[in-house]
């Protein structure tokens, strides 16, 4: 089972996750549009202390293709996850990334807020080369980080009708992980809010990690 953890803020926190045995090890990176971004410098930086037993994953929350293509040009990211809501940003624009910047992994977010969710997975079936699957507050721009959770019977669904490997996520700590693999048999898990310090930090609880890891990996993937 694979195992994916945002939001790392530095290189130290980065070289511990990996030596947790996390799979993939995710910034986020943008302009200071939203809360928390760090700078294409900074990531790399991040990156660089990444273990090679891990990979680095890029979340673009934007929108702006000009924009995407710059960050991509600059950080070559190992995967590049697109966290724009996709009302916003579009299959078309999507591969119009892939065509433009050259070879890309790419993992596309999905917001899961009923069975019509369905149809917006199966979309990008094709065009991204993995799924992840997230809660959803209606007028967002972006998709997740709501630390809540979302109907996981519709995830299985998502996992039966597309081709390509899905990550579920939305509100997944240690304590629940293990049922919502049960529930959705996923490729993959990521955690972000339930694996952060209580104290408001958005920094990593290492602990939490640990017994992330531990409970994910014990579980087979699909």
């Amino acid at each position: 089972m694979l195992v994916q953890i945002y939001e790392v803020s530095s290189p130290e926190e980065a070289r511990a996750l990996g030596n947790l045995g996390v799979d993939h090890v995710g910034v986020l990176v943008g302009d200071g549009t939203f809360p928390r971004e760090q700078s294409v410098q900074q990531a790399q930086r991040i990156f660089s202390a990444i273990p090679s037993s891990s990979v680095a994953v890029a979340l673009l929350l934007s929108a702006d293709v000009r924009f995407l293509e710059k960050a991509i040009s600059e950080l070559k990211p190992s995967i590049v996850h697109l966290g724009a809501s996709t009302d916003l940003l579009t299959p078309a624009e999507v591969q119009q990334l892939r065509t433009r910047c050259g070879p890309l992994t790419v993992m596309r977010r999905i917001p899961v807020t009923g069975d019509a969710s369905i149809a917006v997975a199966q979309s990008y079936d094709g065009t991204a080369d993995w799924l992840l699957l997230d809660s959803h507050r209606p007028g967002d721009i972006q998709i997740g980080a709501l630390g809540v959770t979302h109907n996981w019977d519709i995830d299985r669904k998502i996992v039966e009708a597309v081709r390509i490997p899905v990550v579920i996520a939305g509100g997944l700590g240690p304590d629940n992980v293990a049922d919502a693999i049960r529930t959705v048999r996923p490729a993959g898990v990521d955690s972000k809010t339930r694996t952060d310090r209580d104290d408001g930090s958005h920094t990593k609880d290492l602990e939490k990690v640990r017994r992330f890891v531990a409970q994910a990996k014990s579980r087979p993937a699909r």
